[in-house]
C-alpha cells in the first residue's frame, strides 16, 4: 500500500491513533455534504404548512445540526477538535419523492478538513426531523447521506 493510500488513523503495529497535524500547513477549507430524509407525504406537508405541535422542525432542525458540527469531535474518536469559521445548513423540500433534502457546508482556516463536522451537521439534522416527527410517521427513512465537495489543504479540491 503506497503512504498516499495509508490509513493514517493507525500507527505502524495497527493501533489506532489521532492524526498529527502539527506540521500542515494552515489553509481556508470547507466541506459540503447532503443527504435526504423521505415521509409520508402528510408528514411533509405538516411540516412545510408549520402545523407541527412542537414547532418549527426545519428550523430546530436547522439549530440541531449546527450544534452537531460543532461537537463532532466529541462523537467520533479520532476526529480533531476544529475552530470552525462557519456553518450554513439548508433544507429544500421534494414533494416528488416526498423527502426533505438537507445540505451542510462548513468552513475553516486550519490543519485539518471539516468532512467529518459537515457530515455530521446532516445527519443530525435529519435525525432531529425524524424525532420531532416520528410519533406521526414511524417510517421515515434518511438516505443518501454523502460528502459532496471539499477544498483546502493538500489534497485541494475534491467533487462527488
Amino acid at each position: 500500500m503506497s503512504s498516499a493510500n495509508k490509513l493514517t488513523h493507525f500507527n505502524a503495529s495497527g493501533d489506532a491513533q489521532m492524526v498529527d497535524v502539527g506540521e500542515k500547513k494552515i489553509t481556508y477549507r470547507v466541506a459540503v455534504a447532503s443527504g435526504r430524509i423521505r415521509m409520508l407525504d402528510s408528514t411533509l406537508n405538516m411540516i412545510l404548512d408549520h402545523k407541527h405541535s412542537k414547532g418549527d422542525v426545519l428550523g430546530i432542525a436547522r439549530i440541531a445540526g449546527i450544534m452537531g458540527a460543532k461537537r463532532t469531535s466529541d462523537l467520533v474518536p479520532l476526529c480533531h477538535p476544529i475552530a470552525i469559521t462557519k456553518i450554513s445548513i439548508e433544507f429544500e423540500a421534494e414533494p416528488e419523492s416526498g423527502s426533505v433534502l438537507c445540505e451542510a457546508r462548513v468552513e475553516t482556516r486550519g490543519q485539518t478538513g471539516v468532512e467529518m463536522e459537515a457530515l455530521t451537521a446532516v445527519q443530525v439534522s435529519l435525525l432531529t426531523i425524524y424525532d420531532m416527527c416520528k410519533a406521526v410517521d414511524r417510517g421515515m427513512v434518511m438516505e443518501d447521506i454523502a460528502l459532496q465537495e471539499k477544498s483546502g489543504g493538500k489534497s485541494g479540491y475534491w467533487k462527488r
